[in-house]
């Protein structure tokens, strides 16, 4: 009887301080949303090969996990947060940021506002704390759900998901995993997927961007099948929902925090769902082709990290990497601001020179840019 008494004890304690961590999220405030017409996009190089048969254009895209967790999760980040969005802004302001940002753990107040500080003109949130998926699995993870661990069955945390452009996002949409996709403390964060297109001035198509942040291993505190099993469900989710929003004719880059790092199994799982191309499997293969402008150790680098970017080309139009490298790691870019390094790819985007002429692209882009 003493034991149940202490048990049931340890279950209320858990809820109240899990409650007590709600109401501290919930004065962070919305997340930051901000909009731009398409006349306002800033002017995109573009490039006419040299037999004038097709045309180019480069941008750069970082991702990055901010390390935005609010206290009692974490302490002392409000200086660090303060100082990431000052150098964005700072480097939007010289022309030298990173054009498309896919923003992970944005979930304190302070993070929140270093993403509105960053200087970038259209800024896109993922699901909110109260979003509800469209179509997620019907039954619950197989064994007993952890209370202790964090699946108390309600949300206290958004997705923290952000995209943010230095071009006009002209469609935005998101998924949230939901409570039966989910293990662990990952539990207490509406996690999920989100997608912005984005319209860049000269190219007659626009490009897809995905962002997600999916189920952590150790850091759940729960065991590794059910974590596994919670992880596999969000990487069918994500697949569907990037089949349901993307165009076969617009190029797409997915990002993100995958936490797949040193666990074959989550590859596997991932790799059967998601056939794109793995930033850094092309950069090792076409050693001629992407410039690698960071470490990387072994075979394997993907599998040292949590931060990855996939790539796939549109039916008419082709994407490819050209240059990988790090950011706010404690070198040229800027300090380490958080337990994540920014990973930012450039990418140059080709098509034919008489795509625009085609009524169905042009209408793509007008329809858009009329909303």
């Amino acid at each position: 009887m003493a034991k149940m008494i202490y048990q049931q004890k340890r279950v209320v304690i858990g809820a109240f301080s899990v409650g007590l961590l709600g109401l501290l999220a919930g004065c962070g405030g919305k997340p930051p949303l901000r909009t731009m017409a398409c006349v306002d996009a800033p002017p995109l190089e573009i490039a006419t090969s040299a037999d004038g048969t097709t045309q180019s254009a480069q941008f750069s895209v970082l991702t990055y996990n901010l390390e935005g967790l609010p206290w009692p999760a974490r302490g002392g980040r409000k200086p660090y947060l303060q100082e990431i969005g000052a150098r964005l802004a700072a480097m939007n302001a010289q022309g030298n940021a990173p054009d498309i940002v896919l923003f992970q753990e944005m979930f304190s107040a302070s993070a929140k506002k270093a993403v509105a500080a960053s200087g970038y003109g259209a800024i896109a949130p993922g699901p909110r704390r109260v979003s509800s998926p469209e179509d997620g699995p019907e039954r619950k993870l197989s064994g007993k759900s952890k209370p202790l661990k964090g699946e108390i069955g309600l949300r206290v945390l958004g997705s923290g998901l952000s995209i943010a452009s230095r071009y006009p996002i002209i469609e935005r949409d998101r998924e949230a995993f939901g409570r039966k996709a989910c293990a662990g403390f990952d539990c207490l964060a509406n996690k999920g997927v989100m997608m912005a297109r984005v319209y860049f001035p000269g190219v007659p198509l626009p490009v897809d961007f995905y962002n997600s942040h999916m189920n952590a291993r150790g850091a759940s505190k729960v065991p590794e099948k059910r974590n596994l099993e919670a992880h596999q469900r969000q990487v069918e989710m994500a697949s569907a929902f990037i089949a349901d929003t993307s165009d076969d004719d617009i190029a797409l880059i997915f990002g993100g925090d995958f936490n797949m790092r040193h666990s074959e199994s989550r590859w596997e799982g991932f790799s059967q769902y998601h056939p794109l191309n793995l930033v850094h499997g092309y950069c090792i293969s076409e050693p001629d082709r992407c410039d690698v402008a960071m470490s990387w150790d072994g075979d394997e680098p993907w599998m040292d990290t949590q931060d990855l970017q996939f790539f796939s080309d549109g039916q008419k139009m082709d994407i490819r990497p050209i240059r990988v490298e790090a950011m706010f790691d404690g070198g040229p870019s800027g300090p380490r601001l958080s337990d994540h390094d920014g990973f930012k790819v450039t990418y140059e985007i080709q098509w034919p020179v008489n795509l625009s002429e085609q009524s169905n692209v042009a209408y793509m882009v007008n329809s858009y840019c009329k909303k």
